[in-house]
């Protein structure tokens, strides 16, 4: 038979197969270590018959496929991973870039570059820094569940291959994430972070500073703001011996917060023109707008109103202008509150507004429930009581669900104060008594105790 009649048809050229690349013979090491057939490998997933292809290079898994084989034989990922000669220089050359795009605040492009790097099998192998950097891309979006889910997968992947450097950061993003979205594990998750980078021999002194940078943030989220001040000072002097003028910059902007919340004005308002003029230096918009906000909120708290104005509107021109989303609603709040100093209630109505529909989209439980604090405020000098009784419910509720007795306390003694102007001096009784409460959470026990005992003498 001529080899032109072949039953199957003419030969074609070999395509070079898609999917994840493997060191060979690594799938069946991995199935025999575990005592594992085809099938127990593959069940629930994949075929006996696809198993046996991938074990002898007939096809490649595509990632999931090969997460689920690691899986299922006990191996990390990385146990199987290759890179193909010929394309290592072209990968690490796109992990640069997209190190790069996060860099420069071109988080479309990177998430995009990221995600064809993912679908590549020549970049699996580093699949931890390429979901760690799109993590960090979809955050600055504001893109919250999936920066979580990545950031998640990047921990795992680099507890498996040992890679504490990457780890430490891995989990200092996840800190500053849970801050930003103000969940009470930020502390912890900062806290196992620095531990984990001061277990390195030698410590990266950049990595402990800005980690130390992020331990305060999550001090100043629980308001321990004498922490937060001796965290910072740690931080700044660890950032000592290397010139990092963002991480510099952010530092000085949680100073500044701190201070101003210690009552010590002039010291946080240095420690935010501090923070602005380095980041105009540096360029970097998204931390210059966080920065003009605490700048404009500290010179709203000394009553320089002018000076704050032009601040906390640059903070919100800045928002915009880099599409800033996650905190975008805090920068609202404070023009909300600037409105009503200057007796521009139905302006500070719709900044309220705007930040609360903001805030509820993007989950920030606390900037939700002082939305509805100022709006609470705003009804009530509008002479609208019940408005500001069902704000003021809602605002309580919230803080209530989070946890925070910080603001319980504060948001109480607000509402208290109100009541009593109205003269209803019971109610306003009511809302010392829980603000009370919020500041000493053993209280309500203790005085139920006492109530138990004083019934069953």
């Amino acid at each position: 038979m001529a080899a032109d009649s072949d039953p199957q048809g003419p030969k074609t050229v070999r395509r070079r197969l898609p999917g994840v690349t493997i060191k060979p013979g690594s799938v069946k090491q991995a199935r025999h270590e575990a005592g594992m057939s085809l099938a127990q490998v593959g069940k629930g997933r994949v075929t006996a018959p696809a198993i046996y292809l991938i074990e002898t290079g007939r096809t490649r898994p595509s990632l999931p496929t090969l997460e689920h084989i690691a899986s299922r034989t006990g191996k990390p990922v990385e146990f199987f991973l290759a890179d193909p000669a010929g394309h290592a220089d072209e990968t690490l050359a796109a992990l640069a870039d997209l190190e790069a795009m996060v860099s420069d605040g071109r988080f479309t492009e990177a998430v995009a570059l990221g995600q064809s790097l993912l679908d590549l099998g020549t970049s699996a192998h580093r699949l931890g820094r390429i979901r760690y950097f799109v993590a960090m891309a979809y955050t600055q979006m504001g893109q919250n569940e999936r920066a979580e889910a990545l950031l998640a997968q990047a921990r795992a992947h680099f507890e498996a291959v040992s890679d504490g450097v990457m780890l430490a950061e891995c989990l200092g993003a996840e800190a500053s994430l849970a801050y930003l979205n103000q969940r009470p594990e930020a502390l912890a998750l900062a806290e196992k972070a620095l531990a984990v980078c001061r277990a390195l021999e030698p410590v990266p002194l950049p990595i402990e500073a800005r980690l130390l940078g992020i331990l305060a943030t999550a001090h100043v989220a629980n308001l321990d703001w004498d922490k937060a001040v001796e965290t910072y000072g740690a931080a700044i002097d660890a950032a000592g011996s290397f010139a990092d003028l963002g991480l510099l910059a952010t530092m000085y902007r949680g100073l500044s917060s701190a201070y101003k919340e210690l009552g010590q004005m002039d010291t946080a308002a240095r420690y935010a023109t501090r923070s602005v003029a380095l980041l105009e230096v540096l360029r970097d918009r998204i931390a210059l707008a966080r920065s003009e906000n605490s700048l404009g909120l500290i010179l709203m708290a000394r009553g320089d109103l002018p000076a704050a104005r032009r601040h906390l509107d640059r903070s919100i021109e800045l928002g915009e202008e880099t599409d800033l989303q996650l905190g975008r609603s805090r920068m609202l709040l404070s023009l909300c509150e600037l409105c009503l100093q200057e007796d521009n209630i139905d302006r500070a109505g719709e900044f309220a507004r705007e930040a609360l529909a903001l805030a509820t989209r993007l989950h920030e439980g606390q900037n939700v429930a002082e939305a509805h604090m100022w709006l609470a405020r705003i009804a009530d000098k509008l002479g609208d009581a019940d408005g500001a009784d069902r704000e003021f419910a809602e605002a309580i509720q919230g803080l209530e669900q989070l946890g925070r007795r910080e603001s319980l306390f504060h948001f109480h003694g607000v509402y208290a104060e109100i009541l009593e102007r109205r003269g209803d001096v019971a109610q306003a009784y009511v809302h010392m008594k829980k603000a009370l409460e919020a500041s000493r959470p053993g209280a309500r026990q203790l005085q139920q105790e006492d109530q138990e005992r004083a019934s069953s003498a």
